[in-house]
């Protein structure tokens, strides 16, 4: 049999199991079809962005490895995205940070416009790849002593809260470009490296910054802003202004996303069971996908227990229409383009897992009082035979099954990615 006729009778033979269980696994592939996760443009080129000197990473920010064959340009970071997208199955979205627009000379943050993000606007309608963007508060000498939005200095806090309007407006120029709301997510690093004298005041700042940049009411079809919380930060590891309960606080006072990642909170606890408490408060959830070793260290994703509870209280609570699953990692020490394949099919694949369980049987059993079955049954769960449902999907989508995408990411950097110097050049 060709592999596409072994792939086929799996995939037959799990619809069968599955629909004993009284999963209809059709359904389950509509939906998950349905589903556009935010591919980060930062895993391509190490968080560098095409500012020039001005974009050096740091404040708070750290990328480890060397190797070879990052984006240097927006052109080169568009093409490897490509490539990345025709090893993903499903139509996906691409998150942009602020330093990412083509400047063609200097150009400081308080004074961003469409206009520089017009190659993206334009790449985003030729390849239907809708755009999500990020304000940047990091990488920049107005923020190289750890505060923007927070700082003591008015002149300081002003310059940043005037690019926190400009990326409000270029969010909204993208989203009706595209037809869709461009969610804008809101990330300060700002914090004290050892104890502070008073975390009210800076907290008293912040607040008052993102209402002046708040202030102006947008059009929600064309973009929605986020808010996101961080526990410690490299520098900031005694405090951080915007903390898991402030913001918390001011998304729900302010009816704005929140956004919870998957790294900003203590080693062992998981932003899997914050979902179903935040979404009684708050409209809706941005989720940043990553997986934090030891600390915020944003490793790619992999398939691990958090990742599929992550998809799993989404689909239990039927939060697909309200919560927004983006991811957020950058490793230098291997292949970025093969990177992105990895943790964005990682994260579809926990995604179909969670939509293949027996969800109303589970919670059936559940309000009947037989915790017994409730268990048995998650633990069959285990075993079910995913990867033959998975495979059909990527077959079915014309992706690459198994790991044969990674031949194509070989072939990729042999002819244009090792074929890059390390030199930056400007876009």
């Amino acid at each position: 049999m060709s592999n596409a006729t072994n792939v086929a009778a799996a995939f037959e033979l799990a619809s069968e199991l599955y629909q004993a269980q009284g999963v209809d696994v059709g359904a389950a592939l509509q939906r998950l079809s349905e589903v556009a996760i935010s591919v980060h443009c930062w895993q391509g080129d190490d968080v560098s962005g095409f500012e020039g000197e001005a974009g050096t990473l740091g404040d708070g920010l750290a990328v480890t490895g060397n190797y070879p064959g990052r984006a240097r340009t927006a052109d080169e970071l568009r093409r490897d995205l490509e490539v990345a997208y025709s090893l993903i199955p499903g139509k996906h979205r691409l998150n942009l940070h602020a330093l990412y627009g083509e400047f063609n000379g200097p150009v400081d943050r308080d004074e961003i416009g469409v206009e520089h993000f017009q190659g993206w606007i334009d790449w985003s309608r030729d390849r239907k790849v809708d755009l999500d963007f990020n304000p940047s508060y990091f990488s920049h000498p107005k923020a190289s002593d750890g505060f923007t939005l927070a700082h003591a200095d008015a002149g300081i806090r002003q310059f940043w809260i005037d690019h926190g309007i400009a990326c409000r407006k270029i969010a909204a120029a993208m989203g009706a470009a595209q037809g869709n709301a461009c969610l804008n997510n809101f990330w300060v690093p700002d914090g004290y490296k050892d104890t502070p004298a008073s975390r009210k005041a800076p907290r008293e700042r912040l607040a008052s910054s993102l209402d002046a940049i708040f202030a102006d009411d947008l059009p929600q079809n064309q973009t929605l802003d986020a808010v996101e919380c961080k526990l410690f930060g490299i520098g900031s590891e005694s405090y951080v202004v915007g903390s898991h309960e402030f913001y918390m606080g001011y998304a729900i006072s302010r009816n704005k996303v929140l956004c919870l990642d998957a790294g900003h909170f203590h080693p062992t606890e998981v932003i899997s069971d914050k979902i179903s408490s935040a979404l009684m408060y708050v409209p809706e959830l941005l989720l940043h996908v990553s997986r934090g070793v030891r600390w915020d260290s944003d490793h790619v994703v992999t398939y691990s227990d958090e990742l599929q509870a992550i998809m799993q209280e989404i689909v239990r609570g039927d939060y697909l229409d309200r919560v927004h699953i983006g991811l957020d990692f950058f490793d230098a020490s291997i292949n970025r383009v093969a990177a992105w394949a990895i943790g964005t099919r990682n994260a579809l694949k926990a995604l179909l897992a969670a939509l293949l369980e027996p969800t109303e049987q589970l919670q059936q059993l559940e309000r009947d009082g037989d915790l017994t079955a409730r268990l048995v049954l998650m633990e069959e769960q285990k075993t079910m035979p995913l990867g033959a449902v998975w495979n059909y999907y990527c077959e079915s989508t014309g992706v690459p099954v198994g790991a044969q995408w990674l031949e194509k990411v070989r072939q990729y950097e042999g002819s244009v990615t090792s074929k890059r110097c390390d030199e930056s050049v400007m876009a």
